[in-house]
This record gives structure tokens, C-alpha cells and sequence, in this order.
């Protein structure tokens, strides 16, 4: 009879969705597999582009796992976490973000069954937290070293890392045409951390092979005023002076006043403003310089007065050129034309204007510093060639860590089947259920295989069987064996030059492992009816009613498959 006359409590807002419990966590993981399964054909050398069309209309060719995660625009909460982890593993290491997406949502899936069988998520966590550690270490014991090799030796083994790279992206008939280019440009920035000093600059028309790497700055030919055509267009050895002033007659701030008794005044105020402007230029052509760029107009007087020297001038430099041209050169920007000496004056071999498709680009080349180096891409369609500056971001990422942790893996494939092998080995040597738990996370680490082989349209059953058996050998011999794409079989991948920074896959493994386990550790999930109701009023304002509220409401839980 009491339980009756108990008073019901209230305790959220009418309206609030709280969903807890083994259904909560297994509809998480569910959405987490739905957003693998869309970067899941991406993977390697034989994987698909995705093509995304946003709202603006426009249009991305891409096959990179951040960027497509980043204009999916996800809405679910627990995917949004592995949106998260693409976003860090591309700023962290540049390459692997398919990789790392697919591992999450396959250590997740592994430990589904488990969930539903009732067993608590933290034990789970435990394992997979001890696996990934013991995964680890093995990655560094596997790993070799390139240092103490010669500059020719350690840019050919570079050069096979970031063709490793460009091999799964749309560039890849080319790779080891670009793969040079990128370690040639990695090492002329030299220690520089800053990934502005190497430029990439864009332009349609010709084919690929018509990219070239430039040893200092290019860009493009800015606007110009009459008496442009009359410069001299090459110096070797110029000086070079850099500016972050005007260089043209200026009005007046506004509401600045004169009052004149006499007009043959005004004659002398003009002339002041005249006297200024020459003064400025006066000093520009004493300094010495033969180059004087600036990051503000420079206007048809000056242009003309710089012609009849023969000075080389242009105006409104973007910023960042204008800072990498001041780095390879050794120049320093000026904010005034008074007492320019030598010292802030930059210098460099050559100095040229050249035609690149149908654009005009300046050139400077043989830069003293040599702290910078700029790609000129060239290619058929816009959409291609933004893909292929995606694509050498990338490899420049790869390429620069493999410098400074200087040890590499074998790609594909190899290692993902020889860490799987290991905790499978390990696992057999511990008592209890994280046995279970841990061989579930050498399973899920064959996704990376497997997924190669589907992607390349070759039976993926039989080749992990072929690969399962090479890397059980005792003697150890198959640890370098992975998926080969050009056959469907197998083969040696270190052997073959298929290599890639420890780095990328220890931070792969890390960060898909904590994602799994974040999702993993959450039990109830609350929807605040708040902030839904006001998109709701916002949405229904616009559209005049109230039909449109509800359908906002829905769109969120849209992601279950």
C-alpha cells in the first residue's frame, strides 16, 4: 500500500531524452561504425575518393580521412569523438587518419558482443589499455632506426616514406616524382618547425609532371599600375628591400582641414605632398635595392620612377610571402624608409619573372638562408589539384617527422598482423577474461589488412590467412610481410619500400584506443530539451510555422543503422 502513496518526483525538465544503460552503449557504438563505414574505402593505395557537395555548392574530391571527416559535419555526440581523432592525427603526424578512424570503430566493435553479453565495459577498458601499451612496445622493438645514415642515403629512404604516403592518394601515378620534391623541400627548411616556410602555390593547366619545386620563394605576379612592362624582369645577386608602407600620393586623413589667406599657397601644400612621396622613393633607390616589395600598394608614380632606375617593384605582397621571402633571404621588413641600411636589405642568386601556365610568377631562387622552399603544383582541374596539395601536406608531415624520430615500420599491413600476433601470443598467458578481451583487440588490429585487400577488390580472407601463417613462423622471418597490391598476395613490405614513421602508427594505436575506451565509459546519455526547443522556435520563426521544429528534433538520432 505504500509503495502507492509514493510521490513521483520530478526531477529534469519535461522534455529531457535520457537513454542509459547496455542500449545507450551499443547505439554509440553503432554510430561510430556508420561513420567508419564512410572512410572505410579510402584506405591505401587502391582506395576510393569521396566526392562532397556543402551547402555553399561547393564541391571536395577528397580521400583524406580529417578532411572528409571535417565536412561530414556530424551531429552525433559519440561520432563526433572520432572526428576528434582524425583532427589530432592529422595535426600531430599528417598521415594515418583513415587508419585511426577504422581502428576505433573496430576495437568498438569487437567489444560489442561482450557488452551485450553483460560484461562491464570497465574491464574492457582494462584490457584494451594494457593491450595498447604491450602494442606499443612492440612497434618500438620492430622499428628501424635511419640515423647515422649519409644525407644521400637518409633523402632515398625519406623519399620511399612519403611515397608510401602519396601511393593512396590521387597523385599517386606519380609518386616518386613528387616524393622527391617534398623531401628535397622538407630538408631545405632544415630544423625551421614552421610548415609556412615551405610554400604551395597552384596553378591550372599543363599536366603533374609540369610541378616543380623552387629552392627559395615564388609567387604570384601581384597587381601592377603602368610603367610595370618597363622594369627589367631578372637580376642575379640583387638586394632586396622589403616594406610595410605605402608607396603612393595619400589624400589627407578625412576631416583634416586648411584654411588658406592666400591661394597661391595651396600651391606649396601640394607640392609638400609630392616632396614626401619623392623623398620616400629618394631613399628606396639610395638604399641600394634592386627588389623592393611591399606588403601595401605601390602606386603608378612609383611604379613609373622605379622603371626609369631599373628597379623591380610590386606591392601588396600577401604577409605570408612576404615573411618567407624576409626568411630565405635574410631581409627584415621595414615599417619606414628612413636610414635603410645594409644589414636589413635580403639577397639571393637569381631574381626572375616567369610565365607559369597562364599566370606570372615571381621567383627567387639560391636564397643565402635557404630556410624555405616552395612547390609550384600544377594539374587539369581545380578539384585535382587542391586534392594534391592535400595530398603533399601529407607526405611534407610524414617526411618531417621521420626526420626527427628517425625509426620506420613496414607498411602495409605487416605490422598491424605482427602486433595482432603478438597479444594473440600474449593473451594465451593470462588467466581470466581480459584473455578474451585482449585477443578481441588483436583481432580488430587486422582491419588495417583486411580492409587493403577489399579496397583492392582481392579476396581478403585468403591473403589474412596467408599473411596469418607467414607471420607465425618461429623463426620470425614474417614480421615484414604484408598485403601486396600489385599481385593480391603477399610480399615482403620492407623489402618492397613500403614504410612508414613508427610514429604514425603508435599514434594511431593511441588515440584510437582511448577513443574506443572513452566511448566505451559512457552509460547514459542526456538530451537537454532547452537548447532543442529554441532551435526549434528559431527554425519555426523563419519558416513561418510550426512544422519545422520537430523535424530539427530528429535529425540528431538520424545516424543509427
Amino acid at each position: 500500500m505504500s509503495a502507492m502513496l509514493q510521490p513521483q518526483i520530478i526531477l529534469l525538465k519535461e522534455g529531457t531524452d535520457t537513454s542509459q544503460g547496455k542500449a545507450q552503449l551499443v547505439s554509440n557504438i553503432n554510430a561510430c561504425t556508420a561513420v567508419a563505414d564512410v572512410v572505410r574505402t579510402t584506405l591505401g593505395p587502391r582506395g576510393m575518393d569521396k566526392l562532397i557537395h556543402d551547402d555553399k555548392g561547393s564541391v571536395t574530391i577528397s580521400n583524406d580521412g580529417a578532411t572528409i571527416m571535417k565536412l561530414l559535419d556530424i551531429v552525433h555526440p559519440a561520432a563526433k569523438i572520432l572526428v576528434d581523432i582524425a583532427k589530432s592525427q592529422d595535426s600531430e603526424v599528417g598521415d594515418g587518419t583513415t587508419t585511426v578512424v577504422l581502428l576505433a570503430a573496430e576495437f568498438l566493435k569487437e567489444a560489442k558482443p561482450f557488452i551485450e553479453d553483460g560484461v562491464h565495459s570497465q574491464n574492457l577498458i582494462r584490457s584494451y589499455r594494457a593491450a595498447s601499451t604491450l602494442a606499443i612496445q612492440k612497434i618500438k622493438e620492430l622499428a628501424i632506426s635511419i640515423e647515422g645514415k649519409s644525407l644521400e642515403e637518409k633523402k632515398s629512404l625519406l623519399a620511399k616514406c612519403a611515397a608510401t604516403t602519396l601511393s593512396s592518394k590521387l597523385i599517386g601515378g606519380e609518386k616518386e616524382f613528387f616524393a622527391s620534391m617534398v623531401v628535397d623541400s622538407v630538408i631545405a627548411i632544415g630544423n625551421d618547425d614552421r610548415l609556412n616556410m615551405i610554400g604551395i602555390k597552384k596553378v591550372p593547366g599543363g599536366t603533374m609532371r609540369d610541378s616543380f619545386l623552387v629552392n627559395g620563394v615564388a609567387f604570384k605576379k601581384t597587381f601592377s599600375y603602368a610603367g610595370f612592362e618597363q622594369q627589367p624582369k631578372k637580376f642575379l645577386n640583387p638586394k632586396i628591400l622589403l616594406l610595410n608602407i605605402e608607396l603612393e600620393l595619400k589624400s589627407e586623413k578625412e576631416n583634416a582641414e586648411i584654411r588658406l589667406s592666400d591661394p597661391s599657397q595651396y600651391q606649396s601644400i601640394v607640392d609638400a605632398e609630392w616632396n614626401i612621396i619623392y623623398d620616400k622613393l629618394d631613399k628606396c633607390v639610395s638604399s641600394g635595392a634592386k627588389v623592393v616589395l611591399s606588403r601595401l600598394a605601390i602606386g603608378d608614380l612609383a611604379t613609373q620612377y622605379f622603371a626609369d632606375r631599373d628597379i623591380f617593384c610590386a606591392g601588396r605582397v600577401t604577409e605570408e610571402d612576404l615573411k618567407r621571402v624576409a626568411a630565405a633571404t635574410g631581409g627584415t621588413v621595414q615599417t619606414s624608409v628612413n636610414n635603410v641600411i645594409d644589414e636589413v636589405l635580403g639577397t639571393c642568386e637569381v631574381f626572375e619573372e616567369k610565365q607559369v601556365g597562364n599566370e606570372r610568377f615571381n621567383l627567387f631562387s639560391g636564397c643565402p638562408s635557404g630556410q624555405t622552399a616552395t612547390i609550384v603544383l600544377r594539374g587539369g582541374a581545380d578539384q585535382f589539384i587542391e586534392e594534391a596539395e592535400r595530398s603533399l601536406h601529407d607526405a611534407i608531415m610524414i617526411v618531417r617527422r621521420a626526420l626527427k624520430n628517425s625509426t620506420v615500420v613496414a607498411g602495409g599491413g605487416a605490422i598491424d598482423m605482427e602486433i595482432s600476433r603478438y597479444l594473440r601470443q600474449h593473451a594465451r598467458t593470462i588467466a581470466g577474461k581480459s584473455q578474451l578481451f585482449i585477443n578481441s583487440y588483436a583481432k580488430a588490429l587486422e582491419v588495417i589488412p583486411r580492409q587493403l585487400c577489399d579496397n583492392a577488390g582481392f579476396d581478403a580472407t585468403d591473403v589474412l590467412n596467408k599473411l596469418r601463417q607467414k607471420h607465425a613462423l618461429p623463426s620470425g622471418e614474417g614480421a615484414p610481410y604484408g598485403v601486396d597490391i600489385a599481385t593480391g598476395g603477399i610480399a615482403d613490405s620492407f623489402a618492397n619500400f613500403v614504410w612508414e614513421p613508427a610514429v604514425v602508427k603508435i599514434n594511431a594505436i593511441n588515440a584510437a584506443t582511448e577513443a574506443a575506451c572513452l566511448i566505451l565509459s559512457v552509460d547514459e546519455t542526456v538530451k537537454n530539451p532547452k537548447s532543442e526547443s529554441a532551435q526549434g522556435d528559431a527554425a519555426a520563426s523563419a519558416m513561418g510555422g510550426r512544422g519545422r521544429g520537430g523535424g530539427f528534433r530528429g535529425r540528431g538520432r538520424g545516424m543509427r543503422r
